[in-house]
């Protein structure tokens, strides 16, 4: 296909929309290259690894799920309700590196140049604007799959809404809806976020209960179905398990609250602003300008000089 042409993406049976979790692509793509000691550059100096790891990412996920809209959510500052609930929240990470911090803005323009929105919201997290979304796409008529590696995910899981995790290696997917997601880890999405706030979560920095750990969050969960059952039957759990809980259950109520993603933040984004139509001349120059032309073989877009 030459010049202006449009290219529609084929729908599969009813319209689906893809929400991509840039922050974990980005992440993902920077670390596999950099692990190997090669930092991808244009001959200007500007750092690419992460941007041309995540159009691999994205495009194999784009192929293989054959969305018909996409939307790509991000973090916007480090600051967030959840910090003003606790301080500490994710305090224990550090600065991204330096070779990523610039390609952020650049893949942010590569979506741009797809006609792919950009989804963020001051105070909130790339989790919240994904299940905002989710929670109003997600209908009869469209199906939304959440494309991310990130596990807390699997909350929004519904009739609506698939997660897809990335495993390791590219094209490598464990694709979670309530039946699955129940078959392996026999819980249902809200029990997710009540196994966090018994456990914790020392990726994102909050302690849950002091001394209670995975194995003994789950057998609560399972046996009582929620942190609102295991509170009105403390008198049947061991004195120990019972005893941390009454020490700690102030950071229980805190550390579900900072575990479950908000599904409710005011975002503007139209669903036909998310349908997805390449404008080739427009994708091949953003990719030639980043010294990229080999993307356009893969993703069937003319390079510019075509």
């Amino acid at each position: 296909m030459q010049g202006e042409s449009n290219l529609t993406i084929a729908p599969r049976g009813k319209d689906s929309i893809l929400l991509v979790d840039g922050m974990a692509l980005m992440f993902r793509a920077y670390y596999a290259s950099a692990a190997t000691g090669y930092i991808r550059r244009t001959k200007a100096g500007l750092p690419t690894n992460a941007v041309y790891g995540f159009m691999r990412y994205f495009w194999d996920a784009v192929q293989k799920f054959n969305p018909t809209h996409v939307a790509c959510c991000w973090d916007l500052g480090s600051k967030t309700f959840r910090t003003e609930q606790f301080a500490a929240y994710k305090g224990n990470r550090s600065e991204a590196p330096e070779d990523l911090v610039p390609q952020f803005s650049v893949i942010q323009d590569v979506m741009d140049s797809l006609g792919i929105p950009n989804i963020s919201a001051i105070g909130y997290e790339a989790d919240d604007c994904i299940g905002t979304l989710a929670t109003r796409f997600g209908t009869p008529n469209m199906d939304v799959l959440i494309l991310t590696g990130d596990h807390d995910m699997l909350q929004l899981v519904s009739e609506t809404t698939s997660v897809i995790i990335m495993k390791k290696g590219h094209g490598n997917y464990s694709v979670y809806t309530p039946q699955i997601l129940m078959e392996e880890k026999q819980i249902t999405p809200a029990q997710i976020v009540d196994l966090k706030g018994l456990m914790g979560d020392t990726s994102d920095n909050y302690p849950g209960v002091r001394g209670i750990g995975e194995k003994t969050a789950l057998k609560l969960v399972l046996e009582y179905g929620s942190v609102e059952g295991i509170l009105n039957h403390l008198d049947k759990l061991s004195k120990s398990i019972r005893s941390k809980i009454e020490a700690d259950l102030d950071m229980l109520h805190l550390s579900r609250q900072l575990a479950e993603i908000r599904c409710d933040v005011e975002l503007v984004c139209d669903q036909e602003a998310c349908r997805l139509e390449l404008n080739h001349a427009q994708v091949a120059a953003k990719f030639e300008e980043l010294e990229m032309a080999s993307i356009c073989n893969w993703m069937g877009v003319a390079a510019a000089n075509e």
